[in-house]
């Protein structure tokens, strides 16, 4: 039915829009997602790691299968602003997040032991409602393309929004510590450059 690239070029960009338009509205993100090479790379090795603890899960708690990338890209975040040089190489950065409590806690542990947040503080609160309405949204706008449950097309479906979702993630927290775009104008002299 939609296995077609360009299906899914126009489902990735409506998802990224909505989420972005959504993440603006609450504030957490000002203009569009940060790219970070580094971090794009990373995502393309531990997302088989996720997809294995996130798909099991889609049935009974889609909403955590989706936001829980969200939770990574914030952690993930975290170590590459303090110290990425210690963790790019690390083989086993997935499980950093994952294994002291286990995916159903993730979250949790992202938000106290990587974010340095307490569970019931507004920040943390506030990241948890964005994550988990930007996992409401994404859930929907699939439902919204009428694609069969369990089917192939459904989870390429999924596969592209915990891409986005983890990109939110990333966004948000380098947002928080002051990362942003920046327009620079750029006066280049052609005869200089023509020259050299």
């Amino acid at each position: 039915m939609n296995n077609n690239i360009e299906f899914y070029a126009q489902f990735e960009d409506k998802i990224e829009s909505a989420l972005v338009k959504y993440c603006q509205g609450k504030g957490v993100i000002t203009d569009n997602l940060l790219i970070v090479e580094e971090l794009d790379e990373l995502w393309v090795k531990i997302a088989p790691e996720y997809m294995a603890d996130a798909v099991p899960e889609i049935i009974e708690y889609p909403t955590v299968a989706i936001a829980w990338a969200g939770f990574l890209g914030m952690g993930v975040a975290s170590l590459w602003d303090a110290d990425w040089e210690s963790y790019a190489k690390r083989s086993d950065l997935y499980s950093l997040f994952q294994a002291p409590r286990g995916f159903d806690n993730m979250d949790e542990y992202i938000l106290e032991e990587m974010l340095n947040l307490e569970l019931e503080s507004k920040e943390a609160t506030e990241l948890e409602e964005v994550l988990r309405s930007c996992a409401y949204l994404a859930e929907a706008l699939i439902r919204k393309e009428g694609i069969a449950p369990q089917s192939k097309e459904a989870f390429y479906c999924f596969s592209i929004v915990v891409k986005i979702i983890f990109k939110v993630g990333v966004s948000v927290i380098l947002g928080k510590l002051g990362y942003k775009y920046t327009k620079m104008v750029v006066d280049v002299d052609s005869d200089a450059v023509l020259n050299s």
